[in-house]
């Protein structure tokens, strides 16, 4: 019984997101801002936020290169540094998931709109080059948020990695504990440099759709 009322409200919720995006997309529709612009500005957004998560990572790498190398000084402020990179990191990932999110619910609904219009065309030839396109704008989404959700993907095991580091740090603010992190740091640049590869054939794909879109 307890199953069944979490999937029902778990329905109720699809639902009722579902219902606020579609009256979104009709209001913004009545004053001119189409599914595409829209769609358009969310891949430009997710883009944007994949560039920020990048330097983002990049310095919580940096930030830990310099703990490893620390040299003299207080140890609970190289602490409460890494403790901040690692929130700003988690934040970083929050929203690049969020924004691939809002691309994939306007994605389906731009594309339901095509293809019930699509049906609503008389002409054969027509209606056989907006089939094409359609099938051509879905074949290029559907590269594009495969490579966004690879991408997306390579940024946990970074964040376990810092998130691991300061939870040990904060109990073992000594040079030992410090050393104990080296071995951990060889991992943390490999996963640093595919992440960013994989975020940077992420953004390459976004600006070939966003470019395809705004033909």
């Amino acid at each position: 019984m307890l199953k069944l009322n979490r999937t029902l409200l778990m329905l109720s919720a699809i639902l009722f997101l579902s219902a606020c995006s579609s009256a979104y997309y009709s209001a913004m529709e009545k004053v001119g801002i189409h599914k595409r612009d829209i769609m358009v500005d969310r891949v430009v957004d997710a883009k944007e936020s994949q560039q920020d998560a990048q330097k983002q990572f990049k310095s919580a790498l940096e930030e830990m290169t310099a703990l490893i190398n620390f040299d003299g000084g207080e140890l609970e402020e190289q602490y409460n540094v890494i403790q901040e990179q690692y929130e700003d990191s988690k934040e970083a990932a929050e929203l690049v998931s969020s924004r691939i999110d809002k691309i994939e619910d306007v994605a389906d609904a731009l594309f339901n709109e095509w293809q019930d219009e699509i049906e609503q065309i008389s002409s054969s030839n027509l209606k056989r080059q907006s089939s094409s396109k359609l099938r051509d704008t879905q074949r290029l989404y559907n590269s594009l948020v495969r490579s966004m959700r690879k991408a997306e993907s390579k940024m946990a095991p970074v964040l376990s990695a810092l998130k691991d580091n300061s939870l040990f740090l904060k109990h073992n603010l000594n040079a030992k504990a410090v050393g104990a992190l080296q071995g951990e740091m060889t991992s943390i640049k490999q996963d640093v440099s595919v992440l960013i590869r994989d975020m940077n054939a992420a953004i390459e794909q976004s600006q070939k759709f966003i470019d395809m879109l705004e033909k």
